[in-house]
């Protein structure tokens, strides 16, 4: 969809820290077509990756001492303050309270009952991103987690979140959508184990983004060509589509899907 309808509980924002915002617009810019908008004073240098005119992703400098590279996933809230008093019944902590970003939206930082690290954004004049579903762009996210009860638990009393369990034959599978919805199509993300990707594992409770391409092949070559790292292959799921998963040139992890046309 070109023109985004978030609700509340729905990844409507995504960012990257990395320590070489240059770097990390090669990139992202050889990968996928993104298009830097730099930041200006007044937002720290905090910049927009567009794509086709569309905003797809913000960007900011982490120095390495601060922080590893790494991809944040930001969910709806029409009150921060509610969310973070949410968030501590439910056994999470606050990385950052919310605070006020210009006109543009209240925003803080948080860490789930099992260790991830999210973040929530209330809009104000920036509704969210501009772009999502369209090749280069957001289309789903993963947590990878200790506890996946435990973190279904969490947000569903943080954010409302219904979960359902699809079965495969090497599994099972958790999906997540916002609340009071039951169309399928709504779903957003899953939750995974952590301990059953080694190639996740290592990072620690985490956030994936996947993000929609036509050729996931295609791009492993391009991210090994551009200076990142495939940390799973390109494989095929079955009813779901051909997925890969990478570190980018500072090591932040992400990963493309192709996925299957929908019946």
């Amino acid at each position: 969809m070109r023109d985004p309808a978030f609700v509340t509980g729905a990844p409507n924002w995504i960012d990257l820290g990395t320590p070489d915002v240059e770097a990390a617009t090669a990139f992202y810019g050889g990968l996928f077509g993104w298009e830097l908008v730099p930041g200006g004073p007044e937002t720290g240098g905090y910049g927009m990756y567009q794509l086709r005119g569309k905003t797809v992703a913000g960007v900011m400098t982490v120095p390495a001492d601060q922080g590893a590279p790494a991809w944040s996933v930001y969910f709806q809230t029409p009150d921060a303050d509610a969310t973070a008093r949410s968030v501590e019944k439910a056994g999470g902590t606050a990385a950052f309270a919310p605070m006020d970003v210009l006109d543009y939206g209240r925003m803080g930082g948080f860490t789930d009952s099992t260790g991830a690290y999210f973040g929530v954004w209330q809009p104000g004049t920036n509704t969210g991103l501009g772009m999502i579903m369209e090749s280069g762009s957001l289309i789903w996210s993963e947590l990878y987690t200790p506890d996946v009860p435990a973190a279904a638990a969490f947000f569903h009393t943080v954010f409302g979140w219904q979960t359902q369990d699809m079965s495969y034959p090497d599994g099972s599978y958790t999906v997540v959508r916002p609340a009071g919805t039951e169309n399928e199509e709504a779903s957003f993300g899953g939750l995974v184990p952590l301990d059953e990707v080694p190639s996740q594992a290592e990072a620690g409770p985490h956030w994936l983004p996947y993000f929609a391409v036509d050729d996931v092949d295609a791009t492993a070559t391009a991210a090994q060509r551009l200076g990142g790292r495939v940390t799973a292959p390109a494989s095929d799921v079955p009813e779901v589509g051909r997925i890969a998963t990478f570190a980018d040139a500072a090591g932040a992890a992400f990963a493309v899907i192709k996925p299957l046309p929908m019946s």
